[in-house]
């Protein structure tokens, strides 16, 4: 539908610094926004988002000892269909 627009959110766990995960989500979020681009998706339709560590879906934020399954949750890229005004 070509009068939408879609959010790519990416997260990261918490290992590793703040800044190292908030720039690792932004290249994220643009490699994702690169591929659509590769499926004839029009660049000004899309958003690159990077959120680094803010937003994790569980307990295993700095200073927690968590599983590595656990960890894997929190690494993802998420869609937002932004719909016309």
């Amino acid at each position: 539908n070509p009068t939408i627009s879609v959010e790519m959110s990416s997260h990261t766990d918490s290992r590793g610094s703040n800044p190292y995960n908030q720039t690792l989500s932004q290249k994220r979020a643009e490699s994702t926004v690169n591929y659509l681009m590769t499926k004839g998706i029009s660049r000004d339709r899309l958003i690159a988002r990077g959120a680094g560590e803010t937003e994790l879906l569980n307990r295993c934020s700095d200073g927690e000892t968590c599983p590595e399954s656990e960890h894997t949750i929190n690494r993802r890229t998420e869609f937002k269909v932004i719909c016309p005004q």
